[in-house]
């Protein structure tokens, strides 16, 4: 299982990924596994405010659908429009291709909560 080093993670398997004070945010490896093949994402908050732990969207696979949570508290200011003709590439490439939205961080310190890639590991039993 792909659980890169360099990223921090929600218990609600959203993965982060700083770059200064912009942030992009997807689903891990093991949440595209345990939702099965993903038909659509939905994420209608692009210009939002939205606050740590709040939805920010959602995510449809063949057999349910599934919130969204957002690891840190800021202003959606990107969604990836490229999973609205491909939402398959979340299950092909989560860490890449498969990025939903991007966040002008309101408070890094937001960061500091979030797990490393040990404990996300020690999280899901990896």
């Amino acid at each position: 299982m792909n659980i890169p080093e360099s990223l921090k993670y929600t218990k609600d398997h959203e993965w982060i990924k700083l770059d200064g004070a912009t942030a992009t945010i997807g689903i891990t490896e093991f949440a595209q596994g345990e939702l099965g093949d993903i038909v659509y994402v939905d994420i209608s908050t692009v210009g939002k405010e939205i606050n740590q732990h709040d939805v920010f969207g959602t995510v449809e696979a063949v057999k349910t659908v599934s919130d969204l949570f957002m690891p840190i508290s800021g202003k959606v200011i990107e969604f990836n429009k490229a999973l609205e003709a491909a939402p398959e590439s979340v299950n092909s490439d989560p860490y890449g291709k498969g990025w939903m939205v991007k966040v002008e961080v309101k408070n890094l310190a937001d960061v500091n909560g979030l797990l490393s890639a040990a404990q996300y590991k020690e999280l899901i039993g990896k």
